[in-house]
């Protein structure tokens, strides 16, 4: 047997943040160190960031990095270690993965494949590199390998995949087989999304089969540059088998997930394999030589951190909330914030957002412990190291309940009842006299009477804005940071005040449709997230039909008879603009989910989606960054481009409302 210690480590770092990133990177390698390591794999990009966005376009910034890596070159003494920078070559910058053996720099792997959709811009700042070239780099003064390569370190094989080079068809580890490499390592920053931790053990599990080699997985953690967030989750896996897995969503700094790994069985493995043919050359241009005698290991049992949860019924509840958390922390300690402000109306949406800032609280603690987790924010004037998860959460988080003339009972019962449950520290303050007085001001300077029949919407937008003054003075008051409440069913049809609702410097939710979060807060009142507890003052919140509460209360005003059920709205925002079809082929869609619903109904639904879609990209253009979530996103910064000034879909719509009515005189003729 040839048994050799490896290691994946997982980093929260910041971009262009020289000295933490330094300071993260030398703990996990001191970790790794500690426990016998003697091959391991840092995350993409680790000692600049990966969210460095044009700032990669700085010669500053590669020129740091390069010192950076000087720096933590002699902690590799005795390891073999990858580190993540930008490369300048020949006028093109690279991304790259630098092999460190023993305090030397043995060369650097360009990625291959960069990622351009999504939230991803590579092409923007990167050059792909092309397959099967080598070149010599010429850095301070030295010249170094770089390029598409291998290593062979003593008489390990090592080879690269960077991140998006395993999500593509063409993967280079199909190539590095054929070479005959021992280990394909993985430094990642891949940005968390529902279910997407099931994908990458997939093409870990299979790069390790069908290439014959082990498979080093390392991701970087938590919110780095504001609106991604990494949720961790090193892989091990070997011959197909997973055998080490790494927690995720982490509130650590630094975590190394280790596995000892038979490197002799797995070469006999793939000699085996009638269909393998290595590929018999002459001297591999591509394959650097590097001096390294790996010691020789101790079994140990597989390490597999896999939480009950993440097998569960209910694992998309558990990975919102986890991750959530977690961007909150990091948001708040990177922000240098004293804390969150939410203005909590008693509905769903501020509900959930100060449920969350509370479970940010909990995970922490029951993580670290208080002492590490309000060291963490040892900033925060008065914070001192408050055990109680309830104290503590008074001294991070302040809601308050601003009703107006049109507010009920019920909400403020219910906005109580919450703020009481998690302890957040809590007012409560009448703005119907400065709306009032608003009205007054403009009705003189205009000289006209503003009236509930002819001045509806001016007359609900007052209220909403009318909030906001006072909720951001109390979070400049704080020093903390206002969170907006608005969701993302709500940003797809502009149904959300400008300046009012919207105010805040995050947006949570914005990223999340309003059916499911109505359920996640039905779960989290009646089960909760594991190992912790569930919310029962949630169902003051829930009990409700979601509204406004800005129309006298006599219109009894609802969201859902403002728009449509949300779970309609949701549908279609999915067809229209997750999978980009027409009002025609929407139509089409909802016919088959809706069958009870007439034609002329859901006509009518679309031709409102579609009409307040076009009508309000300026107010998705202006809401605050918010989190990453999945693939509906609507941000048009990061995902869902979409112009401010269109023709709105006349003509399509023209063509459905013909559809609509083709459909309903044939429904009738039957």
């Amino acid at each position: 047997m040839k048994l050799i210690k490896v290691g994946a480590g997982v980093l929260n770092q910041t971009p262009l943040d020289w000295e933490g990133n330094r300071r993260r990177i030398l703990t996990a390698i001191a970790q790794a160190r500690q426990e016998g390591v003697s091959l391991l794999c840092l995350p993409e990009l680790c000692l600049t960031g990966y969210g460095c966005e044009d700032a990669f376009h700085s010669a500053n910034t590669a020129r740091m990095a390069w010192l950076a890596l000087q720096e933590v070159l002699p902690a590799t003494r005795g390891m073999v270690v990858s580190f993540g920078l930008p490369v300048l070559h020949q006028n093109g910058l690279f991304n790259c993965a630098c092999l460190a053996a023993d305090g030397v720099i043995a060369g650097f792997v360009a990625k291959r494949f960069l990622a351009g959709d999504g939230i991803h811009y590579e092409p923007r700042w990167f050059k792909p590199w092309p397959a099967g070239a080598r070149s010599e780099a010429l850095i301070d003064g030295r010249s170094y390998p770089i390029g598409d390569l291998s290593f062979r370190c003593g008489d390990v094989r090592i080879g690269f995949e960077i991140c998006e080079d395993a999500w593509v068809a063409n993967r280079p580890g199909a190539a590095l087989a054929l070479k005959g490499v021992d280990f394909i390592l993985n430094p990642s920053a891949s940005h968390f999304a529902f279910g997407k931790v099931e994908v990458r053990k997939r093409f870990a599990l299979e790069g390790s089969r069908a290439f014959g080699a082990i498979y080093v997985y390392a991701n970087l953690l938590g919110n780095e540059a504001g609106r991604a967030i990494y949720d961790g989750g090193a892989l091990v896996a070997a011959g197909g088998k997973l055998v080490a897995a790494g927690p995720r969503f982490s509130f650590q700094e630094t975590q190394v997930t280790t596995a000892v790994v038979d490197v002799e069985a797995i070469r006999m493995s793939q000699a085996r394999t009638a269909s393998f043919q290595p590929q018999i050359t002459g001297v591999d241009g591509s394959r650097v030589q590097v001096p390294f005698v790996f010691p020789q290991a101790r079994l140990e049992a597989p390490k597999i951190a896999a939480p009950a949860w993440e097998s569960g019924p209910c694992v998309k509840e558990e990975e919102f909330a986890r991750a959530e958390a977690l961007g909150l922390f990091d948001y708040l300690r990177k922000s240098r914030s004293n804390g969150f402000v939410v203005s909590l109306s008693g509905g769903a949406d501020s509900a959930s957002i100060s449920c969350l800032a509370h479970l940010m609280v909990a995970l922490g603690v029951q993580e670290l412990g208080a002492e590490q987790f309000t060291g963490q924010l040892a900033y925060v004037p008065g914070l001192g190291h408050e055990a109680d998860v309830k104290a503590l959460t008074g001294k991070l988080l302040t809601t308050a309940y601003q009703s107006a003339d049109n507010s009920g009972t019920v909400t403020r019962a219910a906005a109580r009842a919450v703020a009481e449950a998690l302890g957040s520290t809590h007012y409560e303050w009448t703005i119907g006299t400065v709306v009032r007085e608003y009205v007054e001001i403009v009705e003189k300077a205009m000289g006209i009477r503003i009236n509930w029949q002819e001045h509806d919407v001016p007359l609900q937008n007052i209220q909403a804005r009318a909030r906001s003054p006072g909720i951001w003075l109390v979070a400049n008051l704080k020093n903390a940071l206002l969170l907006a409440t608005s969701n993302r069913s709500e940003a797809a049809v502009g149904y959300a005040t400008m300046d009012g609702d919207t105010s805040g410097g995050l947006s949570p939710l914005a990223g999340i449709n309003k059916a499911w979060l109505r359920q996640w807060l039905r779960w989290l009142e009646t089960k909760g997230l594991e190992g912790l507890y569930p919310i029962p003052a949630l169902a003051a919140v829930n009990e409700q039909a979601p509204t406004a509460e800005l129309r006298p209360a006599t219109c009894k005003q609802t969201d859902e008879e403002d728009l449509m059920p949300y779970e309609v709205l949701d549908a279609i925002e999915r067809a229209a603009i997750r999978d980009r079809l027409s009002p025609v082929e929407v139509f089409e869609v909802l016919t088959l989910e809706y069958p009870r619903e007439t034609p002329k109904q859901l006509a009518f639904w679309i031709n409102r989606f579609f009409k307040l879609w076009s009508r309000n990209q300026w107010k998705r253009e202006r809401y605050a960054p918010s989190f990453h979530l999945d693939d509906e996103n609507l941000d048009p910064k990061t995902w869902c481009r979409f112009p401010i000034l269109s023709g709105g879909f006349e003509a399509e719509l023209s063509e459905l409302n013909k559809r609509a009515g083709a459909a309903k005189a044939q429904a009738d003729a039957q």
